[in-house]
């Protein structure tokens, strides 16, 4: 099923290049490096708007690197985090530093995510979309339960409504698709709530391309959000299809969730980019998709500035291609 959404997004497509693709091109060596060592410079202008802004549903600006809220929560991401002051002074600065999408999740905390959210940056910059999710319960820490019960999401759209302080949720995605529940269930309360004017965009959470077409025959699909990173290419195909269809993807683990990313040859390439192993992954993926949006988590300060710095970060096609290849 074609809408209206993705064929306004249809403009922002891949560059073309694929994986394995330069397995058998000889990589760059370190003398082909400009002087000073490295080819990923920071850019003196910023791109043009195609290459760092996506537009959710068709409608919907964002800068492509966003925040993940899932880490400003307790450990298990459970309960309060153990410096309040601190996680509100991470979500501050993630918008001070461009992020204007900050995905989070009713499931996150559980609650607590999402309060932190409002109680940092209510009232919010204009520009500002919040991307919650719901369907996935919590019965403790560590624990991810599914319920994709219409009642039960139609709650849970409500409940995020009030704890956001929103009147409407730009970007609400199914967390998880429910196996007891069918999918036009779920989604068919989701689409009762976008009728109410409670949701403006709808977006799925770990699916395949068969999912997402099956879901578009209920209500349009504007972000899809499935694992993936430099070391994690699983959900290529789902990828494919974004990018074909004009629909966000937002990967999540963008640099490799709580084991981070462990390979050595992405960490010596790092070293000759004088970047760090976690910028060269956003910045390849950030480059990898003009329908890709990042975002990556982080409770510390520190980290959030490091990998905020990624946008900054410009890959030529030949750096890409070295990067790619080194990870395949």
């Amino acid at each position: 099923m074609e809408d209206k959404i993705s064929k306004a997004n249809r403009e922002v497509t891949a560059d073309g290049v694929t994986r394995r693709k330069f397995l058998g091109t000889t990589l760059i060596g370190g003398a082909a490096l400009f002087a000073g060592g490295s080819k990923l410079v920071f850019a003196a202008n910023p791109p043009a708007e195609k290459e760092t802004v996506f537009r959710v549903g068709g409608d919907l600006p964002v800068n492509r690197l966003g925040f993940g809220a899932m880490r400003i929560t307790g450990a298990g991401i459970w309960g309060w985090p153990p410096d309040r002051d601190n996680a509100l002074k991470v979500l501050k600065r993630a918008v001070e530093l461009g992020a204007n999408l900050i995905d989070t999740a009713d499931a996150y905390g559980p609650e607590t995510s999402e309060l932190l959210i409002a109680e940092a940056l209510y009232p919010y910059p204009k520009d500002l979309v919040i991307a919650t999710k719901g369907g996935n319960t919590r019965p403790g820490p560590g624990q991810w339960v599914p319920n994709g019960r219409p009642e039960y999401l139609s709650q849970c759209v409500d409940k995020s409504l009030k704890r956001l302080r929103l009147e409407r949720i730009d970007l609400y995605q199914l967390h998880r698709i429910d196996p007891k529940v069918p999918m036009e269930d779920s989604l068919g309360a989701l689409k009762k709530a976008q009728d109410a004017g409670k949701i403006r965009h709808v977006g799925l959470s770990e699916v395949s391309p068969e999912e997402i077409e099956r879901a578009r025959k209920v209500l349009p699909i504007a972000t899809v959000q499935n694992q993936y990173n430099i070391d994690n290419r699983k959900w290529e195909n789902a990828l494919t299809y974004c990018e074909k269809e004009g629909i966000g993807f937002m990967p999540w683990s963008p640099i490799g969730g709580n084991r981070g990313l462990h390979d050595n040859a992405l960490e010596a390439a790092a070293k000759d980019y004088h970047a760090s192993m976690v910028q060269l992954a956003l910045a390849w993926l950030l480059h990898r998709s003009r329908v890709m949006l990042p975002i990556p988590g982080t409770s510390s300060l520190a980290h959030l500035e490091e990998n905020m710095a990624a946008a900054k970060l410009k890959l030529t096609g030949e750096d890409w291609k070295r990067i790619d290849a080194l990870a395949t």
